[in-house]
């Protein structure tokens, strides 16, 4: 199964490769507009000091991002489910920390925290933070009515009826709350590099961009990519195993 799944992604690769070179053939683009693929690998190894350099910077925001708004997302679920006037209180301010655009808060965020790490992880985690919150939250609400009634009837506590019935019900959605933000974890960190900074690999882009050198930003794109997959590759992977342990 898994060696059948690992040649679908390497023809469907090869098969993308293929058109995005086919496309610059039929239409004669410019290297400045879009480059091939061979010129790309030849940034990605003609510049790989700069783009892992980068890389690693990227994805130290993406992790420290990730952890901290996924924490957070889980305690506020637990804390809402536990007093529902918090949750009335904080379900509106929720939804309006999601409408304001990203992009919005992302130049106030710097201004605020400076030109460092601080604003991409504070982004990443503001991106994160959401997709866990609402998930958990969800799952934990969702518990059987049946359930809580037998251990009710048995002298469960509040605490004993959210730890050993409610988190452990709701663990598969917060799975699922996990898995999407690792996606949108790295849409953060590189938000938070375009808006302001120097290192990282959204900052590459930028830089290329400004020096028209196309190849140079779509390798660094190609990397972020490769790193988000990978990213929720891993957290997919680790949610199955260690959540399994509770099923």
């Amino acid at each position: 199964m898994r060696a059948r799944r690992a040649g679908t992604v390497i023809m469907v690769t090869a098969a993308l490769l293929l058109g995005w070179q086919a496309l610059i053939l039929l239409t004669g683009l410019p290297p400045f507009l879009l480059p091939g693929p061979g010129a790309v690998l030849a940034a990605l190894i003609g510049h790989h000091q700069v783009l892992a350099a980068a890389a690693l910077r990227t994805l130290a925001e993406i992790l420290a991002g990730f952890a901290l708004g996924a924490s957070l997302g889980a305690a506020l679920a637990v804390g809402m489910a536990v007093w529902p006037r918090l949750a009335a209180g904080l379900r509106p301010v929720l939804l309006i920390s999601q409408v304001v655009p990203i992009f919005a808060l992302a130049p106030i965020l710097t201004l605020w925290l400076g030109y460092g790490m601080a604003p991409k992880i504070a982004v990443t985690a503001l991106i994160c933070f959401f997709p866990v919150a609402s998930a958990f939250h969800d799952g934990l609400m969702r518990c059987p009515a049946a359930c809580l009634d037998l251990a009710r009837s048995m002298g469960a506590s509040a605490r004993r009826e959210m730890w050993h019935i409610r988190v452990p019900m709701a663990l598969p959605m917060l799975g699922s709350g996990l898995k999407l933000a690792a996606i949108y974890a790295p849409i953060g960190a590189v938000i938070g590099e375009w808006v302001g900074g120097s290192e990282g690999l959204g900052a590459v882009m930028i830089h290329a961009n400004g020096r028209m050198r196309i190849d140079l930003s779509f390798a660094a794109l190609a990397l972020v990519t490769l790193m988000a997959l990978a990213f929720h590759g891993a957290i997919s992977w680790l949610v199955g195993r260690v959540f399994a342990r509770f099923g």
